[in-house]
C-alpha cells in the first residue's frame, strides 16, 4: 500500500476499495503515516466525499483498528447517545446517568473539543482525579456497577479514529459527512452497542449550518449504523444559540450538577435531555412510548437516583466522592468575572453560537493545536436564552477569565455578538425532526 497513491486517487474523485481503505487505516493506527499524509487524506475526503460503501468500509476499518468490546454478562440493554457537537451542549453528562437510572447500561465513548465545540472529555477533566482513559477492566466494572461510564478512546478502542480526529480538528476538515459518520460510529461499534441515538445539530453553532446538510448527515449516520447491526435513530436539534446557560468546562460540570438536582426545569436543555432519554428507552424496549420514556426520565431526576449514579461513576473513575455536595470546592471557575450588559432594551433576538464557542477558545478553554493545554476554569455562565426581554444594563451573561484583559476583551466581544430587537423573535423548534 502506497499512501500517496490512495490520497491521489481520492483527491481525483475516485472511489476507494474496501481493501485500500482498510490498508490506509491500518497504517494510520500503526503509526506508519505522517501527519501530513493524514491531513491530506482528510482534505481529499472533504472535497471529494465518499459513497456509501466507502463510508461503511472506513467506519468498519476504524472500529476494528482496536479492541471490540462485548457486554454479554451485563444483564441490561446496551445503549448510547452521541452529539455531532455544539456550544453549551452538555447533554451527555446528564443523559448517561438518567438512562442508567432507568435500566440501561451506557458505555459512552466521548471526544474532546473539536473546532469551536466543547468536548465532553475536556469538561470531565475539570473534575480532579477523573480518569477519562481507564483500562478496559475498570471501564467494564464502572458500567456494570454504576450503570454508565463516560470515557475517552483508550489506546485499545478505535485507535485509528483517535489519530484522525486530532488532525481533523486543526486542518479544517471537521465538517465532512463521511468523516463525521465514520468517526462517530467507529467508536460506537467498538463499544459493543445494541442501540444508539444521535443528536445532529443544525444552525450557526453547528458543523451543519443548513437543515439539508444536517438531514443528510443524520441519514448517513442512521443508514450506516443500522447497516452495521446497531438499532439507530437521530433527532435534529437547534444550535443557533448555546444549549445550556453555561459554556466552558468546569462551568458545564456545575451546570450538569444543577440539572441533576432539578434546577434546570423548563429550559431548552431539559427539552433535549428528556427527548433523548425517551428515545433511548423506547429504542431499547424499556418504554412503550416516548411520553412514558420522558416520565421515567423525570422520575430518575426527581428521585435523586440519576444524581446518585453520576456521583458513583465520578468516584469510581477517580473523582472525589463528595463532588455533588461540594462542587464549588472542586470545580474552580475563572475569578476575573465580567458581566455582559445589554446595550439597549428589547428582546434577545439572535446570536452567533459558533463565535461564542470560539470565544471560549480565546479565553484558553479550548485548543488551536492538539497539544494545547486547556484552562478548565474559564467560560461563560448565566447566559440568557434568546427570546428573553431585557432592559438596558441587564446582564446577558457573565465571563469567567484568567486575567483582567481577557475578561474585558471577551465580554466586549460577547456583548457585540447578541442582537436586541424591538419585537419578540420567532425562534426555531428545539427539536425539528426525527430520522
Amino acid at each position: 500500500m502506497i499512501p500517496q497513491e490512495i490520497i491521489r486517487r481520492k483527491r481525483d474523485g475516485e472511489a476507494l476499495s474496501a481493501d485500500e481503505i482498510e490498508d490506509f487505516i491500518a497504517a494510520l493506527a500503526e503509526g506508519r503515516l505522517s501527519e501530513g499524509q493524514i491531513g491530506a487524506f482528510a482534505m481529499a475526503v472533504w472535497f471529494k466525499g465518499m459513497d456509501r460503501d466507502e463510508i461503511v468500509a472506513l467506519t468498519m476499518a476504524m472500529a476494528h483498528s482496536g479492541e471490540m468490546l462485548s457486554w454479554a454478562d451485563i444483564g441490561r440493554p446496551i445503549a448510547d447517545k452521541h452529539s455531532t457537537g455544539g456550544v453549551g451542549d452538555n447533554v451527555s453528562l446528564m443523559l448517561a446517568p438518567i438512562a442508567a437510572a432507568c435500566g440501561l447500561a451506557v458505555p459512552m465513548i466521548s471526544g474532546r473539543g473539536l473546532g469551536h465545540t466543547g468536548g465532553t472529555l475536556d469538561k470531565l477533566e475539570s473534575i480532579p482525579g477523573y480518569k477519562v482513559t481507564p483500562d478496559a477492566a475498570l471501564f467494564r466494572k464502572v458500567v456494570k456497577e454504576a450503570g454508565c461510564a463516560i470515557i475517552g478512546q483508550t489506546a485499545a478502542l478505535a485507535p485509528a479514529d483517535g489519530k484522525l480526529y486530532a488532525v481533523r480538528d486543526v486542518t479544517a476538515t471537521v465538517d465532512s459527512i463521511p468523516l463525521i459518520t465514520a468517526s462517530i460510529l467507529s467508536k460506537k461499534l467498538a463499544a459493543g452497542l445494541q442501540t444508539l441515538v444521535l443528536d445532529v445539530k443544525v444552525g450557526n453553532g453547528a458543523f451543519m449550518a443548513a437543515p439539508d446538510d444536517a438531514e443528510r448527515l443524520a441519514a448517513s449516520l442512521v443508514e450506516v449504523a443500522n447497516g452495521a447491526g446497531v438499532r439507530t435513530s437521530a433527532l435534529i436539534t437547534d444550535m443557533n444559540e448555546p444549549l445550556a446557560d453555561a459554556v466552558g468546562n468546569a462551568v458545564e460540570i456545575r451546570n450538569c450538577i444543577a440539572f441533576l438536582a432539578g434546577e434546570k426545569t423548563g429550559t431548552r436543555l431539559e427539552t433535549v435531555v428528556l427527548a433523548f432519554a425517551a428515545e433511548m428507552l423506547v429504542g431499547a424496549g424499556l418504554a412503550s412510548t416516548r411520553e412514558e420514556g420522558e416520565r421515567q426520565a423525570k422520575a430518575a431526576i426527581s428521585s435523586g437516583k440519576a444524581a446518585e449514579i453520576f456521583a458513583r461513576m465520578v468516584h469510581m473513575l477517580g473523582g472525589p466522592a463528595d463532588l455533588l455536595e461540594r462542587p464549588s470546592h472542586y470545580l474552580t471557575v475563572g475569578k476575573f468575572i465580567r458581566p455582559v450588559l445589554a446595550q439597549s432594551g428589547g428582546w434577545l433576538s439572535s446570536c452567533n453560537a459558533r463565535d461564542i464557542g470560539m470565544a471560549v477558545i480565546d479565553l484558553g478553554g479550548g485548543r488551536r493545536h492538539p497539544a494545547d493545554r486547556i484552562n478548565h476554569a474559564v467560560g461563560f455562565t448565566d447566559l440568557l436564552p434568546l427570546g428573553t426581554r431585557v432592559e438596558r444594563g441587564d446582564a446577558i451573561g457573565f465571563v469567567h477569565a484568567a486575567n483582567d484583559a481577557a475578561a474585558d476583551a471577551v465580554a466586549a466581544a460577547l456583548q457585540a455578538n447578541y442582537r436586541i430587537g424591538d419585537d419578540a423573535p420567532a425562534l426555531p423548534a428545539v427539536i425539528s425532526k426525527r430520522i
